[in-house]
């Protein structure tokens, strides 16, 4: 990997260069995606059928597109009893984290008969988006439903397109058994997007969509939001690593490796202090890269979006993370815990040399779901607050409102809204009659 010294030029550049890669960016699709949305709205089954044979190559119809409780045995059946254990522990601890996160509703009353309060209200239908083709994330399931179940949404349905044979992956049912997936569906790309935004005779429409996918499921989520939220439009994966002279290269090196060989668009990044750690940095990457199964995808990604910043002090470096915004961020620092309370810009943060990236992929807890292309500046991780929607409540006596109507009616006056003013003061007819009475 390139060397670069840390500088106003160099993070610029490399800002605007890790911008390009935002689906935000490939507008090009943007008019196929929405020819698709536009005929699943208009001939709903058939278009999602037709389209499923044309992309997926399978002829899929509504007595076969839902998958049975049979195929979801036989999925059990061919999946191995270890990956299982494993699925479960997983389940378990994303569980657990995430029952933390729930939220709940409160009121607040007074003498004065007031009563103002927050209802929280579970989603009551979310649609998850799953991959399939050469994709197999059993840990993305996981991650999209198990927040979800958190929350109480009532019903959860998946898509993921079917492969060749009109199957569906062993790994994928087996985690959405286990997540607590209520429907299943053969269906993929922006035309499954479509179904769950605007529901056909099949499949049932949705009040949010979540999950990975392709340029045309981001652009298709991106296309329906309005009619349903989303959870976001991702881009490429990204991993930052903050490092000084105490960290081990080869840890640090396996780390970056393990977010380039997700895509070609893939970003990974060192900012260090130390000149020495860098350069060993870079060869045992090279080392790596050697043995590694995905080495072509690997190489392109290091060419065009890996970095390794040499940094004069590390407040520079934890500026210049903070700028980046990274999907992923790891610190191995001496004092790690001293420079995370120092950033405000991650999806999620990696604390010590023994916590890698990885980790929070699969297994600790914490959602894997994160802002990427900088947008950790003002996005969080997909959490059980993104299945829930909140109500405000408001409850006045009449004591209470009469204390304060003629504040009310000023106000809407004030901006000229006078039937606005009228709602509040035709409560007090005879209390004005009454004043006015006093006033003459």
């Amino acid at each position: 990997m390139e060397i670069l010294q840390l500088n106003s030029e160099t993070k610029q550049n490399i800002l605007e260069h890790l911008l390009k890669r935002s689906p935000n960016h490939y507008a090009g699709y943007e008019s196929r995606v929405a020819e698709i949305i536009a005929k699943v709205r208009e001939k709903k089954d058939e278009a999602v059928f037709g389209f499923t044979e044309q992309f997926d190559g399978v002829k899929i119809t509504a007595e076969t597109v839902r998958v049975t409780d049979a195929e979801i045995r036989s999925a059990y059946e061919k999946t191995d009893e270890k990956l299982l254990s494993v699925i479960r522990k997983a389940k378990e601890n994303i569980r657990a984290y995430h029952e933390k996160q729930r939220q709940y509703s409160w009121f607040d009353s007074d003498e004065r008969g007031i009563l103002l309060g927050q209802k929280v209200t579970p989603l009551t239908c979310v649609g998850v988006y799953v991959p399939g083709g050469t994709a197999v994330y059993p840990s993305s399931v996981l991650m999209n439903v198990l927040p979800a179940k958190a929350a109480g949404v009532e019903r959860i349905i998946m898509c993921t397109p079917p492969s060749a044979d009109g199957s569906v992956y062993a790994s994928t049912l087996v985690a959405a058994k286990e997540a607590g997936v209520d429907e299943i569906y053969k269906a993929g790309g922006a035309q499954a997007v479509a179904a769950m935004a605007f529901g056909t005779k099949s499949i049932p429409k949705a009040d949010k969509i979540v999950g990975p996918g392709n340029i045309y499921v981001a652009l298709a989520k991106k296309a329906v939001f309005g009619y349903v939220s989303i959870d976001s439009v991702a881009g490429p994966s990204e991993i930052l690593v903050l490092a000084d002279e105490t960290a081990n290269p080869r840890f640090v090196a396996a780390d970056l490796l393990s977010q380039a060989e997700h895509d070609v668009l893939a970003s990974a990044i060192l900012i260090t202090t130390s000149q020495k750690l860098a350069q060993e940095v870079s060869k045992e990457i090279d080392r790596f890269t050697q043995t590694l199964s995905r080495k072509e995808i690997i190489l392109k990604s290091l060419e065009n979006y890996g970095y390794i910043l040499v940094a004069d002090t590390m407040e520079d470096a934890i500026t210049a993370a903070n700028e980046i915004a990274s999907e992923h961020l790891e610190i191995m620092t001496a004092d790690p815990y001293e420079v995370m309370t120092k950033i405000r810009n991650a999806g999620a943060i990696f604390i010590g040399e023994y916590s890698s990236e990885p980790l929070g992929d699969y297994f600790a807890g914490p959602n894997h779901v994160l802002p990427t292309n900088g947008t950790a500046k003002f996005f969080s991780p997909l959490s059980v607050d993104d299945f829930i929607k909140k109500s405000s409540v408001i409850s006045y006596s009449k004591e209470a409102l009469l204390e304060v109507y003629p504040d009310i009616v000023q106000f809407a006056e004030s901006e000229q809204l006078t039937a606005h003013a009228n709602s509040i003061r035709v409560r007090f007819e005879e209390e004005e009659t009454l004043w006015q009475g006093k006033q003459a």
